[in-house]
Parts: C-alpha cells; structure tokens; sequence
C-alpha cells in the first residue's frame, strides 16, 4: 500500500476535525443526549467510516479496503466492551449525566494518541521481526480464554472500578478540588490552579482504554500491517465510541453473550496470527529457520466475514435470550 504523506495528513485532519465538531456541537454544550441523539451521530460515524473504505478501495484496491473494514469492524466490536469500564468509572466518580460526554471525549482524545504510539511502535515491530506474530497470537489466544472464562463465571457483574497507580499517583501529587465544579476540568483560585474531578476522570478513563490496546492493537496488526490503516481503523473506532457509549449504555446488559463473540474473534485472529508466523518463520531454532510451507494462509475476506458473522451471532443471540429470559421471568 502506498501512503503518501499527505495521506497521514488528511487522516489526522479528519481526527481533529471529528475532535472539534464533537467539542462544540457537544461537550461545549453540556446534555444528556436522547437515545434517538445518540443513534443518528452513531450512524454518522458509520457512515463515514464506509466512505473512508470507499476512498482506500479508489486509490488502492478493493484488498486494502477490506483490511481496512475488517479491522475497523473488529476494533469497533472490542472497544464495546470498553463500554462496561467506562461506565464503572463514570459512576465511581459520580459523574452527572449532562457532564458525561465532555468526560468521555477527552478520555478518548486521550487514548487516541496513546493507541497511535502503540501502533508506530507495533508496526516497527512487525516490519523487523517476523516471530513478533508468535507473541502476538499466543496473547490473543490468553486474552480470549480469559474473556470467555470471565463470561461463564460472571466475572463482571461484581466487578468495581478500582483507581490505577497512574490515577493513585495523580490524586498524591496534583492539587484537586474536594468536588466538581460545574463541567470545569481546571479551576483557578487563590492564585493556584487546581485540577477538577473531572479532569480525573478523563485520565482514568484514558488510561483505563490503554490496558484495552494490549488487546486491540495485536489483534488489528492480524488484519492488516499498514500502520496507517491500523491508525484509521482506531480513529473511526474510538471517535464514534461515545454516542455508541449513550445509544447502549442500557442495553450492555443485554448482550449476555457479547463475552465469548469476543473471544472467537481474538482466538480466530490468534491463531491467524501464529499461522502467518510458521508462515513466514525466520527463527533459527525452528524448521532451520526457514517457513512451514502448509501453514495456510487466511485471506483478509475469510477474517472480514468471521468477525461480521461472529458479531451478529452474537448480538441476535444475546437479543434472543434476554427476550426468553424476561418473557418467563426468570434470571440469567
């Protein structure tokens, strides 16, 4: 694939332009948005993620589009399970409803350019170092036994949101204000500066998705190697998460099986992931360094196709089930 640098150009144009209409169209403005609010901007973003896939199948093929769709849809289904996070910090905190969405896009703002170190680092990486795959898709294939794991135990429902060390460290050294002080983040006073809140919150919610990009940045480096899609892929993502975040935040409890769709799509991409690393295989100590020749090769349709399918398998089963489960009156 060929990217030119004004390529980067436009996509961080995009970014901050996606940025800056969501600041004053909304957390400049401070609502709680009606579920209908929350479904047009939802469709907003899915719209213009397919017609960024429809300006890289012009200008590179239909193959590079397809990467591009593929790990999209992937990084788009993964960041819903940063919803059940996102909302146990937000709670912890207290934080009002209208103030919600100011706190959540600049946590993401936050956590898009962490996730872009990430991926320039990742694709250094996987340019250099053909057995990085072997790491990668031996973690993938953990994180989906323990996402399936903590499905069948009920992991989650207990579960409570408990401050990181970069939180702990923040609330020890950074003078903050005993309670919220309107949608502020920052409040002067006395001569002094004091941190809000809500300027806490938007780092623990940043710092809450960087553990998600562990997952999520090995697993969208099994669809495509191009930094510059594995970029858009997280743009188009993370940008449209927060409508996302208000469209499903009461039906997250519904998706009872959102656990082991997750977890089919990291074990698939897993083991994409080590195939293409027997593949290619320049390790010594195995096969004399040399790559296994029946290691078959999964095309970027075939990963498109299981993460779609998976998806909707997921989601019409979850509906079904939560439909079976209050029509009788049991519990899950």
């Amino acid at each position: 694939m060929v990217v030119h640098p004004w390529a980067w150009g436009i996509l961080a144009l995009v970014a901050i332009g996606l940025v800056v209409l969501d600041f004053l169209g909304h957390a400049r403005n401070p609502h709680p948005p009606t579920a209908g609010e929350a479904a047009r901007w939802t469709l907003f973003y899915v719209g213009l993620a397919g017609i960024f896939g429809v300006g890289i199948w012009l200008t590179n093929g239909w193959l590079y589009a397809q990467e591009f769709y593929a790990g999209w849809a992937m990084e788009w289904s993964l960041s819903v399970d940063n919803l059940f996070v996102f909302i146990l910090i937000l709670k912890a905190f207290r934080v009002l409803r209208e103030n919600q969405q100011k706190a959540l896009l600049f946590g993401i703002v936050i956590a898009l350019l962490l996730r872009l170190v990430f991926i320039l680092l990742g694709a250094a990486l996987v340019a250099r170092f053909s057995w990085v795959f072997f790491l990668f898709g031996l973690w993938l294939l953990w994180t989906a036994f323990s996402q399936i794991k903590e499905t069948i135990t009920g992991g989650e429902d207990d579960e409570e949101y408990e401050e990181n060390a970069f939180i702990r460290i923040v609330r020890r050294v950074l003078p903050i204000t005993d309670g919220f002080i309107g949608n502020r983040m920052l409040y002067r006073h006395g001569g002094h500066t004091y941190l809000t809140p809500l300027f806490v919150v938007v780092l623990a919610l940043g710092s809450a998705d960087l553990m998600f990009a562990f997952d999520s940045i090995p697993a969208i480096f099994g669809i495509t190697s191009q930094a510059f899609l594995v970029f858009a892929c997280n743009v188009f993502a993370l940008m449209g998460l927060r409508q996302l975040f208000f469209l499903v935040d009461a039906l997250l409890g519904k998706l009872v099986y959102l656990g082991y769709g997750l977890g089919v799509i990291l074990s698939f991409i897993g083991i994409k992931l080590i195939l293409e690393a027997l593949h290619t295989n320049t390790i010594p100590f195995i096969n004399g360094g040399r790559g296994f020749e029946w290691a078959p090769e999964i095309s970027v349709s075939v990963s498109l196709g299981v993460i779609v399918v998976t998806l909707a398998i997921t989601v019409v089963a979850s509906l079904v089930r939560t439909a079976m489960d209050e029509g009788s009156g049991g519990d899950r």
